[in-house]
């Protein structure tokens, strides 16, 4: 199967994780389309990446979507989550921008949330991974990247200042990929 990336790192997570399946990149397929994503939902974002690229290389793919999603703030940024700064935005923009936002309100939890769709032109399968935490107060840890130094697990760490190796183990990216493959074995 086709998963509708080129991310190294994305790639290798799920084929650790779909060790079963034979996986390709874009790259592998010589694909070089960049599917926008305008929908506002992860799995319409997700649903319409793997249709486009099923359309292309009619083999099945796999794509996804996914976010931060702040209680306090109604689910924002959501869908809009490395967008609503605007495109020249670094991620401290971004983390800074969205401290000061919770700081307004007593609950800071949130969610990075992750639908995970199989399309292969008959069958759409989903899996969803939902990561909870809360907004640290201040950004901590180097390790990661995005929202990675503001979201805070239920043990006190930033996924930040995990290992790429802990990181990996609990992303919301990891559960979705779990559950999906379980829906595809069974």
């Amino acid at each position: 199967m086709i998963i509708a990336s080129n991310n190294k790192g994305k790639i290798e997570e799920i084929k650790k994780i779909l060790s079963e399946y034979e996986i390709y990149s874009l790259k592998d397929k010589n694909i070089n389309v960049d599917v926008e994503e305008d929908e506002d939902t992860f799995l319409g974002n997700a649903t319409k990446k793997a249709k486009e690229i099923y359309g292309i290389a009619k083999e099945g793919t796999i794509a996804d979507d996914s976010g931060l999603c702040i209680d306090c703030l109604d689910g924002f940024p959501g869908v809009m989550t490395h967008r609503f700064l605007g495109e020249d935005a670094t991620d401290r923009m971004r983390n800074e921008y969205l401290i000061k936002e919770v700081n307004k309100h007593e609950d800071r939890s949130a969610q990075f949330v992750c639908n995970m769709v199989y399309y292969d032109g008959e069958r759409t399968v989903v899996g969803e991974g939902i990561l909870n935490g809360v907004i640290a107060r201040e950004c901590r840890g180097e390790n990661g990247f995005g929202f990675d130094e503001i979201f805070e697990l239920p043990n006190g760490l930033t996924l930040a200042e995990l290992s790429s190796k802990e990181k990996n183990e609990v992303s919301s990216r990891t559960l979705a990929l779990k559950d999906l493959r379980n829906k595809l074995n069974n």
